[in-house]
């Protein structure tokens, strides 16, 4: 199966390349969205997330992995489109109204054709490899918007819906992994799989654990950092720059496997809270820009090691045939907490930005809590 493995490192690529990306906020308050908006329209994303993962993963598991694939590729090609096109609160409402669709649909099924394709022992490798590959695309459109695009942000849009398109394309060849009920015995019943999902030991306090973690990394590296930056006093030329530096840190996830053999485990779980915990800390006590961009890069280093190894601690905790509606209910606890945490950061940021690092620092404070818990149930790390 190392097509399947192949074919979605090259999707990876094209869709990581947001070129937008180094000016995510600053694009949306262009067309009249206030920073608070925007994250109220991350948490409606959110929230529908959440009601569709679990249709989501029983239809894929009914359906097959590549035919949700494919249809989810395709959304996400409208989406970008969509986006595109829009202007104030209502367009990117729908903008994030497809994204909903799209990130259901795909929760836990990209993962798991990699899981199953590459076999466990070498999940944690290749989840490394597939999100290093997401912010090199990342990092190749930051370039070509720092180098070629500037203030021309509608044509970083045109060029995202490029991209989007060529990685639909790439779905197509995809081959199946996951049997189709003609193919397969008998399904188990989604309220047993419900019940065996939600057995797993301390399952619930990880995955609280991880959307803290996970929503401190969206919310600060994606939104309140161009406020920062702005709020020290940098440039265009050099928010883009700082980007670009950012989205090669992004590419250390292929190194995942390996830091947490050497560091160990258990230490590893630690620093992947404590770091995002002292980032939050020192932007919330800085104007000054070196300091400032050093904490976002500290913060998605940190979040570039944390991905991998979580993605291969969730799928180990699976215990169900329906592995694509195990992780979807992973992800509605991951998408609750997101909602809780958008809100708070979006508040928060629109009555003072210090206020809402303030609230990352708790947020990887308490993760490293719940780790700690859910560690000595489980003694899986």
């Amino acid at each position: 199966m190392k097509r399947n493995i192949y074919l979605l490192y090259a999707m990876a690529f094209l869709q990581g390349m947001v070129f937008y990306g180094a000016i995510a906020t600053l694009y949306r308050q262009a067309q009249g969205v206030t920073i608070f908006q925007i994250t109220l329209i991350e948490s409606i994303s959110y929230a529908l997330c959440i009601a569709l993962e679990v249709p989501w993963g029983v239809v894929a598991d009914r359906i097959g992995y590549k035919r949700t694939m494919v249809v989810c590729c395709w959304l996400y090609f409208l989406s970008k489109i969509v986006f595109w096109q829009a202007t104030g609160f209502g367009g990117f409402l729908v903008e994030r109204v497809l994204l909903s669709v799209v990130v259901a649909g795909l929760s836990g099924v990209d993962t798991s054709i990699l899981y199953l394709s590459a076999g466990p022992e070498h999940s944690q490798h290749v989840f490394g490899v597939y999100n290093s590959l997401g912010m090199a695309g990342l990092l190749a459109a930051s370039a070509v918007y720092t180098l070629f695009i500037g203030e021309n942000y509608r044509l970083a849009a045109l060029l995202t819906v490029f991209s989007y398109g060529a990685a639909a394309l790439l779905s197509l060849a995809l081959a199946e992994v996951h049997p189709t009920p003609e193919k397969a015995e008998a399904r188990e019943p989604f309220a047993a799989t419900l019940r065996a999902t939600l057995a797993a030991p301390g399952l619930l306090v990880f995955l609280i654990a991880v959307g803290l973690l996970t929503e401190v990394h969206q919310t600060v590296t994606v939104f309140l950092n161009q406020l920062q930056y702005e709020r020290c006093g940098m440039n265009s030329t050099a928010i883009g720059g700082a980007f670009i530096a950012a989205t090669l840190l992004g590419l250390c996830g292929v190194w995942s496997a390996a830091v947490t053999r050497r560091t160990g485990a258990k230490r590893a779980a630690r620093l992947f809270c404590l770091v995002p915990a002292l980032a939050c800390a020192v932007l919330a006590f800085t104007d000054r820009a070196l300091l400032s961009v050093g904490s976002i890069w500290l913060l998605q280093l940190s979040n570039s090691l944390f991905q991998p190894f979580q993605a291969q601690l969730q799928n180990r905790q699976v215990r169900t045939q329906n592995r694509a509606t195990a992780l979807s209910i992973h992800a509605m606890i991951i998408d609750g907490m997101a909602i809780i945490g958008n809100l708070a950061f979006g508040a928060l940021a629109q009555w003072d930005l210090r206020l809402a690092f303030v609230f990352g620092a708790a947020a990887g404070l308490t993760a490293l809590a719940l780790l700690g818990y859910w560690r000595r149930r489980t003694n899986l790390v």
